[in-house]
């Protein structure tokens, strides 16, 4: 008698090359045949793994996606590699993902206070664009109507509204859409509105999975730390927790609205057949993560990028080994020890 998978709704955040963490966490959960990912919601680097994921179980399973996604990641490597942010033999001096001191990052950095990118980049080139057009059939993928539902979530320029695209409207202007950082790339115009990353009203949003049937199960693969271990004080130290602190305050938002409806269900007053429960799990790596700058999240390095897989990998794995009994039967993360 074949044992009945449980199910996942996977909740993938930004941040750049960070995204190799999540990479991480798919290749694991992908290779356990007693996890059935059932929709995925994420929001820039989220919403490339997302949707390289959803492509690949559609059209040959959890092998065919753990595939995609390091093809998709190698691509990625080495396009970046060719960037103005290619690390220099002065970087490789310092420890892996370590780009605080990176002269050619800081030059771009400084470069990007003055000058827009309508300005450094007229023809609006993306690499990236390219790459996930390559790796996804977005054809395909919307015409699987069987394979995981798939939601990526973009931020409207001109009225700052979340824009969650469906699997039905996920093209690869969508998912630039999710990943456009407005210091690097020119604003992503669809159906005449213009859309910058999603991080900035949602990263990743959690009501796409909530309004979506099926499982009460959704884990948060989180790769911007919430905690840090002490008070920055220099200047790019500063910058980096205010870009952490902005882009987790919708999420952190949404679980305490969570938590809200949790409290009230579980005092009966709220009718449980018409408000589900959730469950909230979540993995994360924040002792390890919140070590590193923000720079290190613009770095294209191989051995790095693997290192952050791997990383992902062991704390799927622990949590697999620590909650797998716990999926369908209580949350896992304690919202208001972590969010609130």
């Amino acid at each position: 008698m074949t044992k009945k998978k449980k199910s996942l709704k996977l909740a993938l955040q930004g941040g750049g090359a960070h995204g190799a963490f999540t990479w991480g966490v798919l290749d694991r959960l992908l290779e356990d045949d007693r996890i059935e990912i059932e929709a995925l919601v994420g929001t820039s680097a989220g919403a490339m793994n997302a949707a390289v994921a959803a492509y690949g179980l559609g059209q040959g399973g959890p092998a065919k996606a753990k595939e995609l996604l390091e093809l998709f990641w190698r691509k990625s490597s080495e396009a970046g590699k060719k960037g103005p942010l290619q690390p220099s033999p002065i970087d490789k001096l310092f420890s892996i993902g370590n780009m605080d001191f990176s002269p050619m990052y800081h030059f771009f950095n400084s470069l990007s206070q003055v000058m827009s990118p309508y300005q450094l980049n007229p023809s609006n080139m993306n690499p990236l664009r390219d790459i996930i057009a390559e790796v996804v059939d977005f054809e395909a993928l919307r015409a699987n109507k069987a394979a995981a539902k798939l939601f990526i979530c973009a931020t409207n320029v001109k009225n700052g509204r979340i824009r969650v695209f469906n699997r039905d409207e996920v093209t690869p202007d969508a998912v630039m859409a999710s990943a456009c950082l407005p210091f690097l790339f020119q604003a992503v115009e669809i159906d005449g509105n213009h859309y910058w990353d999603g991080g900035y009203c949602g990263n990743p949003p959690i009501f796409p999975l909530i309004y979506e049937k099926g499982t009460s199960d959704i884990l948060i693969v989180q790769i911007n730390p919430v905690n840090m271990p002490e008070v920055p004080t220099t200047a790019a130290a500063i910058l980096d927790r205010i870009n952490t602190l902005s882009w987790n305050s919708s999420l952190m938002r949404e679980m305490r609205a969570i938590q809200f409806v949790t409290n009230l269900l579980d005092t009966n007053e709220l009718n449980r057949e018409k408000y589900p429960r959730v469950f909230i799990h979540s993995v994360d790596a924040e002792e390890t993560l919140a070590k590193f700058s923000v720079s290190s999240k613009l770095n294209p390095d191989w051995d790095f990028l693997c290192y952050l897989r791997d990383l992902g990998r062991g704390k799927a794995e622990d949590f697999l080994a620590s909650h797998y009994d716990d999926l369908g039967k209580v949350s896992t993360t304690d919202i208001v020890a972590k969010f609130m």
